[in-house]
């Protein structure tokens, strides 16, 4: 049987298209693939080329590696990512943050969709990210761990970094951009929920729910990247009032609202020390 490939193995795929070391990751979810087209771009790598990498397989997720520049910061974007209900363990899902961060790459901005489940918010609503909640049932630090990259016991008390989230509150006043503020839980997926699971995740203390994001930032955690996670509520999730949808709708609502969080990760990117 073939072992699987090392973070090393990818970096050298990469470096032999593009030696840029990248400054910040940036990745990019559901119906957000328009903020790549923003990267002054040194290289574009589709994901089958690189060892180790999972294939997207979700409507708008193109699966390229961009390596370049956006806002005057090295960056290396991933447009497309992976998901448990695509089949993929989390150790898979987090693979790409562990080469991500040997190409050099130290802060991690992670976007995504989500279902709003707190009464006063409203679809297109841009959530600046405080905590999350894991309900994936696994965790992509589960079994050997490499010292080299992180601790075994991480600590998660700030996976979410204050003086990112300052400059992002900062960018959005500047720009007259409404940013709300709030708790992303994350479950399995691929359905979306019923009205009783709606008023469990509420009851926790999440305020969005989606599907994606939180084995990244955990692997970013572990190996002391800062962490900065943003979201577009893509439909409204009250059980008393919930209304069918559909991925089109969703993916509809995601990119009327992508220039807005396109203009806050640029602006973040232009004010970073």
């Amino acid at each position: 049987m073939t072992a699987p490939a090392s973070p090393a193995e990818a970096v050298r795929a990469i470096r032999t298209r593009a030696p840029l070391v990248p400054e910040v990751a940036v990745i990019l979810g559901t119906g957000l693939g328009a903020l790549a087209e923003q990267v002054e771009a040194a290289a574009a790598i589709p994901y089958a080329d690189i060892p180790g990498f999972p294939l997207s397989t979700v409507e708008t997720h193109a699966g390229r590696l961009l390596l370049g520049t956006l806002g005057g910061r090295r960056v290396a974007m991933m447009q497309g990512r992976f998901h448990r209900y695509e089949g993929y363990t989390l150790q898979q899902i987090a693979f790409p943050i562990r080469v991500l961060r040997a190409l050099g790459a130290t802060t991690l901005i992670v976007s995504n969709v989500s279902g709003g489940m707190h009464p006063l918010w409203a679809t297109g609503d841009l959530v600046l990210i405080s905590d999350h909640i894991n309900l994936l049932g696994d965790n992509p630090l589960v079994g050997h761990n490499v010292e080299s990259e992180g601790p075994r016991f991480p600590d998660m008390s700030a996976a979410y970094d204050a003086g990112l989230r300052a400059l992002a509150r900062e960018v959005a006043v500047e720009l007259k951009i409404p940013l709300r503020e709030g708790v992303y839980v994350a479950v399995p997926g691929p359905n979306l929920e019923t009205p009783a699971e709606y008023r469990m995740l509420r009851a926790v203390g999440a305020d969005v729910v989606g599907m994606s994001t939180v084995p990244e930032v955990i692997a970013a955690v572990h190996q002391g990247m800062r962490v900065l996670g943003l979201s577009i509520i893509t439909d409204k999730c009250l059980p008393d009032a919930l209304e069918p949808t559909s991925v089109e709708k969703i993916i509809a609502i995601a990119r009327a609202a992508e220039p807005r969080l396109a203009a806050v990760v640029r602006g973040v990117l232009e004010r970073l020390n």
